[in-house]
């Protein structure tokens, strides 16, 4: 249960950065997509980086 709760809390955190769209993304891609947010990327273009 606590791996659904950690990935929620991923999931709403991507989501509050304006990641749109982050329900099929795995837990490494959540994680890469809010690191490269935090350090200034477009929410949608850390997305795409993240998924490659």
């Amino acid at each position: 249960m606590a791996d659904r709760e950690r990935l929620h809390d991923l999931r709403q955190r991507a989501h509050d950065a304006g990641i749109q769209g982050n329900s099929k993304m795995t837990e490494d891609q959540l994680r890469e997509a809010l690191r490269k947010v935090g350090k200034g990327a477009e929410p949608q273009m850390a997305k795409r980086e993240a998924k490659r």
